[in-house]
């Protein structure tokens, strides 16, 4: 994988289409503005009150997850989402409410079997959904990991944080992906991206990940690439053709491995500037099911790429996203699969992209 201190990023001429079916052309060079001017005072306000939102929605034992009960992917989203406000432990109004995440889910990591695994419920996100579960959760521990000042709780994170990675390895399958459980069985575009995040994060923490396992996975990703630079879910299997919200992590999965550059780049991010959002671009069966998910890895697509991409991207999807909360309750997003702490986690993540306080977004 790449060192991420080496400057990564080439600004292009991209022809960005319209909703209308035309173009606007946007020159490359551009410079990254400060975070003033993406983050205005109304999306600053609306941060605030979703961080406070979280921070009220938190069980007793730190999980997130609403309704439906605990969910390790929910409480790693929504602690990352506080930490992406420059909340730690030991610091900031919300340290508090990270510091009982990351207890929860290191205590989750090390009871459960197989050790490691964090996981709240094999069907507490999507269906079957246990290692989307330890991919988002793993991230966390790998961005809380540098945080902690404590050394005995430093060493218990450690632990469990190791036994998640090597978890992650050992689980991927003959192909280079990973699936709902962890063992190396099937795998599908959508899960191996989320444990190919965790494995950076881990990588930049200092934890050792094989080349071959990111090598293997890079392979599966591209594997899954179509013609019109979109992604099919599984590999070799390209009937359903690309959608939105997978093509958009796969982008991140390569950024997530070091590939900036190259034709499957710009493919993927040329199909997806077709759905810009804020009511501008096209949309696909999935936008609006899986709507949190692919806007979260849009953005997070986005913010790498930089440039052109970055500047043009995040006013619409901030507009979107305010548009949302105004037409909803006003302190919180919504989600009718997954309820209101992943919707405001998944929003305040995006919202505070410009922040760049999350180890893994540094440029």
């Amino acid at each position: 994988m790449t060192d991420p201190r080496i400057p990564r990023r080439r600004f292009a001429r991209v022809a960005l289409l319209g909703a209308a079916g035309g173009a606007a052309i946007l020159s490359g060079h551009a410079q990254d503005a400060a975070p003033s001017e993406f983050v205005t005072s109304d999306a600053q306000a609306a941060i605030d009150r979703g961080l406070a939102f979280l921070a009220r929605a938190q069980s007793n034992d730190g999980s997130f997850g609403d309704g439906s009960g605990a969910n390790a992917a929910i409480t790693g989203l929504a602690a990352l989402a506080l930490m992406s406000g420059g909340h730690h432990p030991g610091r900031g109004q919300y340290g508090r409410t990270v510091s009982r995440a990351m207890d929860y889910l290191v205590n989750r990591g090390l009871a459960n079997t197989p050790v490691g695994y964090l996981n709240s419920g094999e069907t507490a996100f999507g269906h079957g959904g246990g290692m989307y579960q330890h991919g988002f959760a793993a991230l966390f521990l790998a961005e809380v990991y540098g945080t902690l000042p404590d050394p005995l709780r430093l060493k218990r994170l450690r632990e469990a944080f190791e036994k998640a990675i090597r978890l992650v390895i050992d689980s991927q399958n003959k192909h280079g992906g990973w699936r709902y459980d962890p063992k190396p069985s099937e795998a599908d575009v959508s899960v191996t991206v989320a444990q190919l995040m965790a494995l950076r994060a881990a990588r930049n923490a200092g934890l050792f990940v094989p080349k071959s396992t990111v090598d293997a996975a890079v392979a599966y990703i591209k594997a899954c690439q179509l013609p019109d630079g979109g992604f099919c879910y599984i590999r070799d299997q390209t009937q359903l053709g690309s959608a939105f919200a997978r093509s958009a992590a796969a982008v991140v999965g390569l950024f997530s491995a070091g590939i900036y550059e190259g034709d499957a780049i710009d493919r993927g991010l040329k199909y997806l500037v077709r759905f810009i959002p804020n009511g501008r671009g096209a949309r696909d069966f999935f936008t609006e099911r899986y709507f949190w998910y692919a806007h979260y890895y849009a953005a997070l697509a986005m913010w790498t790429a930089g440039g052109a991409w970055w500047t043009e991207w995040f006013p619409a999807i901030r507009d979107e996203l305010l548009n949302r909360l105004r037409q909803g309750n006003a302190n919180n997003w919504q989600d009718p699969n997954h309820g209101p702490s992943y919707a405001t986690a998944m929003a305040c993540i995006i919202l505070q992209l410009p922040n760049n306080y999350l180890p893994i977004l540094q440029k």
